[in-house]
């Protein structure tokens, strides 16, 4: 089986959803983050309370999940410690939604 990347761009992303890819978004920022921002479909599932809600991720362990916060650090931590738990196929979106405002939804609000 293929490594799947640690990382994704942004693009990348964008593509698999004009494609109709079966995959999931999750928004590992706090609450208050996602009220400001968030792409849309997107799962929030904050880093902060990951140890004990990361079984919701359970039914997903097959499909890919692409995970984002503000800048990407926290989704890269997010991404690294949901593979220990079996989740081969996460991966964290490079640049988080800051990068996302910037190259896919010009438009959108950033902090």
């Amino acid at each position: 089986m293929t490594q799947v990347p640690l990382e994704i761009t942004c693009s990348e992303v964008q593509a698999w959803r004009g494609a109709a890819q079966d995959f999931v978004l999750v928004d590992c920022r706090e609450a208050d983050e996602h009220e400001l921002v968030a792409i849309e479909g997107s799962l929030l599932l904050p880093m902060s309370e990951l140890m004990v809600r990361h079984q919701e991720l359970n039914s997903h362990r097959d499909q890919p999940l692409v995970v984002y916060c503000h800048h990407g650090q926290r989704s890269a931590q997010v991404t690294a410690w949901l593979r220990q738990q079996g989740l081969a196929k996460a991966q964290s979106m490079t640049g988080g939604i800051d990068a996302w405002a910037v190259e896919i939804e010009p438009g959108m609000a950033r902090y």
